[in-house]
């Protein structure tokens, strides 16, 4: 018989079964003996046990190793894995119209997504009679009329939103622990969730209060947990892990599973690896070189655990990340995740048994991560395993594990109460036609409803222990609301400016096709016609002004200039004329200026001219010619002639010829010399030339006079 202080734990993973035997010694534990077995055949998948009879023989291989030296066994301590957990997302809407936004308001909507994302995971595994239990949630957004907000409190509008992420346990994963240790002669004797297990031993509530991730990466999966606000707020899963490197191997070096499992082994702690394939060939290679060949599939397993830790993490990074389990000794895959995440090297860390605290390492054979989760079970299942708490719920017995501390909106979910039922019903609507369209004027909100915690008024949020008795009562229904006209009305008054000047925008109004006072009471059935100025265009139109296109006729082709057609700017930002304007908007109507040739040619992209720099007698000279000539009713337009709206341009572009050097006397001042008799020379670059001798950038033109010989 084993001893009061000794510890019998079972860590039943996806490819193995982990046994382990802790003592307890004064303030610390001791590991004993550890016994691991893999399974000879696919008996877990996802975490949840798919062949209880076989898995039932691995437990009973590792029990009978350690009763030969422990003596018999009757009880264990065993965890749900965090695999098996199912993660959803979901959203609520209620409508909030005339109240203010208060916390029991928001816990309800919460309340209500959670419900939504167990029904569509009961719909999505077709099992609608399934028992689960919600382990965590996290809010990723608030929403106000459709808009992101951070905070829902003390807010005032017409519609509020959540999207939430929950996490569930099916019960089946509970029973089927159960059954395949009862095949054993054994008994559960705590239980616990594998995430919970870890983050026990190597996350001190102390260090809660800090958001830190950690990632248990086993061999056919990566289970995830998250901390904030000193507790557990989400777990979560991704269905790649070790494996996931080992096929990489397996399939880049052309070896076995197991060979290259070994293969990966050697990568964590050498610098060579002898490697020999299924074809017999046999190489030694660098570490360096068989990381670099498995790099894609080590960047896929960063990528997918580091995207399911920012849906998890309300998609913001943690201040951290812990890396436990075989496959967290991946190389690179620290460094990996921390790029992805966008923190700091420091940051993400792979964690052995040297970071538990209390935990003397004498005797122990394995160190490294893939320790943490066994451990983890064997302590934490027996210092705090999950408990069943009964509490009743409007008479009824609702029994529930304590993943977490229980609230009363956890015991309303867990016994099927609709919460969107609570509520009171609104007040008796008016229905009235508004410019022909049907509008319904709600009554005033029902009141919350009634929640009594034995016998005393309480929250939602309140927390439950054993026994406690519940009671919700629906609230009252709402009143129908009086409504004047104004109070219709002011919701379409507008102030703007426009260009400058202050308007002030009413909507006229017509009741059953009369004129009324703004202080008449709406009736059901009213039919209420006005007219609105809602868009830009409808307020130039009351204005008289039109926004024209710039349009011209090139060469008889309508073109348009949207650079110089006329514009209106909606708070300093450019806007179609079938915008809405609101409420203190600064509207402005700008017509452009009519453009220059130049300008217009610089929309077009059009060369007018081209230019060519030469030296002529010692002086720098800049040829020009043009190649573009426009003409407006057959007169040719200068550079600063104005183009006006609707023109019609002919435009001729001229085929480009070089320039010779006769071209350097319209642009250059030539004097003869005074006695001009005698022979002269035409030089380019020093070189003899003539006058239509083409010219380049940069030449140098000359021309010398030569003295008349005495002879002459």
């Amino acid at each position: 018989m084993r001893e009061n202080n000794q510890i019998f734990a079972l860590d039943i993973g996806t490819r193995s079964i982990v046994g382990i035997i802790l003592e307890k010694a004064e303030q610390a534990f001791v590991v004993k003996k550890v016994v691991m077995k893999e399974h000879k055949q696919r008996a877990m998948l996802d975490g949840q046990i798919h062949d209880v009879t076989a898995v039932a023989h691995i437990i009973g291989e590792v029990k009978k190793e350690l009763e030969e030296e422990f003596g018999p066994l009757t009880k264990a301590c065993v965890a749900a894995a965090g695999r098996s957990l199912k993660t959803e997302e979901a959203s609520a809407t209620v409508s909030i119209k005339g109240r203010k936004l208060e916390k029991d308001d928001i816990i309800h909507l919460e309340l209500m997504a959670i419900q939504k994302a167990e029904q569509q995971i009961k719909n999505k595994f077709d099992d609608v009679n399934a028992e689960y239990f919600c382990v965590g949630y996290s809010v990723l957004y608030y929403y106000l009329d459709g808009q992101k907000i951070g905070s829902l409190i003390d807010q005032i509008g017409n519609e509020a939103s959540v999207d939430i992420i929950a996490t569930f346990l099916p019960r089946i994963v509970i029973d089927s622990l159960a059954t395949a240790l009862k095949r054993c002669n054994l008994d559960i004797e705590a239980l616990t969730l594998e995430p919970i297990a870890a983050i026990h031993v190597l996350i001190p509530p102390s260090m809660r209060r800090l958001n830190v991730a950690l990632v248990d990466i086993g061999a056919g999966t990566s289970d995830i947990a998250i901390t904030d606000q000193s507790t557990i707020v989400n777990y979560g899963m991704v269905p790649v892990a070790g494996d996931e490197i080992t096929e990489a191997i397996s399939d880049q070096f052309l070896l076995d599973f197991p060979m290259a499992e070994e293969v990966k082994i050697q990568l964590t702690d050498q610098d060579t690896v002898t490697i020999k394939d299924i074809l017999g060939f046999e190489q030694t290679m660098e570490r360096a070189e068989i990381i670099q060949s498995i790099s894609p599939a080590i960047d896929h397993l960063a990528t997918k655990i580091t995207e399911e830790i920012f849906r998890l993490n309300g998609l913001k990074s943690p201040k951290a990340v812990m890396l436990i389990g075989g496959g967290s000794l991946t190389p690179g895959l620290d460094e990996r995740v921390a790029e992805k995440l966008n923190l700091p090297k420091n940051r993400v860390a792979i964690r052995g048994i040297d970071a538990i605290q209390n935990f003397p390492l004498e005797g122990v054979e394995v160190t490294g991560p893939e320790m943490i989760t066994p451990i983890g079970i064997a302590v934490y299942a027996k210092q705090n395993p999950l408990q069943f708490k009964t509490v009743y719920v409007n008479e009824i017995p609702v029994r529930m594990f304590e993943v977490k501390k229980l609230t009363v909106g956890d015991c309303l979910i867990q016994a099927g109460v609709k919460l969107s039922q609570l509520y009171g019903k609104p007040g008796l609507a008016k229905i009235i036609t508004v410019n022909g369209k049907a509008m319904t004027i709600s009554g005033s909100f029902g009141s919350p409803p009634l929640l009594l915690k034995n016998g005393q008024a309480c929250s939602l949020d309140d927390y439950v222990n054993d026994g406690d008795i519940i009671s919700a009562e629906k609230g009252n229904d709402g009143k129908s609301v009086e409504l004047a006209l104004k109070d219709l009305l002011n919701d379409f008054r507008k102030n703007i400016t426009f260009n400058g000047d202050h308007y002030e925008i009413l909507p006229t109004a017509k009741v059953n096709g009369q004129t009324v006072t703004e202080d008449y009471i709406i009736k059901d059935r009213d039919i209420i016609e006005w007219r609105e100025l809602n868009r830009v265009q409808d307020l130039l139109s009351q204005l008289h002004l039109v926004p024209e296109p710039f349009i011209l006729k090139i060469n008889d082709q309508e073109t348009t200039i949207p650079q110089k057609s006329d514009k209106v700017l909606k708070n300093g930002k450019e806007v179609p004329l079938n915008t809405p304007f609101a409420d203190k908007d600064v509207i402005e109507f700008i017509q452009a200026a009519p453009p220059t040739v130049e300008e217009l040619a610089f929309l077009l992209n059009w060369q007018l001219e081209t230019s060519l720099p030469i030296t002529f007698n010692g002086k720098d000279v800049l040829l020009k010619k043009k190649i573009t000539v426009i003409k407006r009713d057959g007169i040719e337009l200068e550079k600063t002639s104005r183009i006006y709206n609707k023109d019609s341009l002919i435009v001729e572009h001229i085929t480009y010829k070089p320039f010779i050097f006769q071209d350097v006397f319209r642009f250059a001042d030539f004097e003869l010399p005074s006695n001009p008799n005698g022979d002269y020379l035409i030089l380019k670059n020093g070189e003899q030339a003539t006058f239509i001798e083409e010219l380049e950038p940069g030449d140098q033109l000359e021309i010398k006079w030569l003295a008349k010989h005495s002879n002459e």
